[in-house]
């Protein structure tokens, strides 16, 4: 019984450093694309009148704790994701802006991720203020990809057939866009 507990509590030690590794490797992983901008496409749906021309990602800001990626559709630099440290998890919340600067009526949804997830994948459920903001995005759960190769932000929202997905190629850098509306070089106004 004695040995039954200690490997339990060393498995459980190493399973917490591992999980803690998780977000970190996560966190290092995108750093490593700070000031880079990059093309990608549709995944599903294959098309969307929303989502016509280029797309374009651009990890424009990173700082110890928070990593700020503008999200372009051809001349709409109205949205970035904004990925922040909290503890050994990692928030997701969308910031929209009018070409003027103002903020969006709908800005500042997202979620946290529920526990530290893994080095190339981090889930985040739709948090409270999201709920509040927008009562049917309750069930949606985002989550970003991230390797050598590849950047995917996906969204899906549970009890509906929402399902979103943009993978971007990490191995071709693009000319590096303006800031996104509502930003000036690095910081929002």
């Amino acid at each position: 019984m004695k040995n039954a507990l200690t490997l339990f509590f060393l498995f459980f030690a190493v399973q917490s450093s591992a999980q803690i590794k998780g977000s970190q490797d996560f966190w290092e992983t995108l750093a490593k694309h700070c000031g880079n901008a990059y093309e990608g496409q549709l995944v599903n749906p294959e098309s969307d009148p929303r989502f016509e021309g280029r797309l374009i990602m651009h990890v424009r800001s990173c700082e110890e704790d928070a990593i700020r990626i503008p999200f372009f559709v051809g001349e709409d630099r109205s949205r970035t994701w904004m990925l922040t440290k909290e503890d050994d998890r990692i928030k997701l919340k969308h910031d929209h802006c009018h070409e003027d600067g103002s903020e969006d009526e709908i800005t500042q949804y997202g979620g946290i991720s529920s526990n530290t997830g893994f080095s190339a994948m981090q889930l985040f459920p739709a948090d409270q203020e999201t709920t509040d903001l927008i009562p049917y995005a309750a069930g949606n759960v985002w989550w970003i990809t991230v390797d050598e190769e590849a950047f995917t932000y996906n969204l899906r929202r549970i009890g509906s057939e929402t399902y979103f997905s943009v993978k971007f190629d990490l191995t071709k850098p693009v000319e590096t866009p303006p800031a996104p509306w509502g930003w000036d070089n690095q910081t929002k106004k």
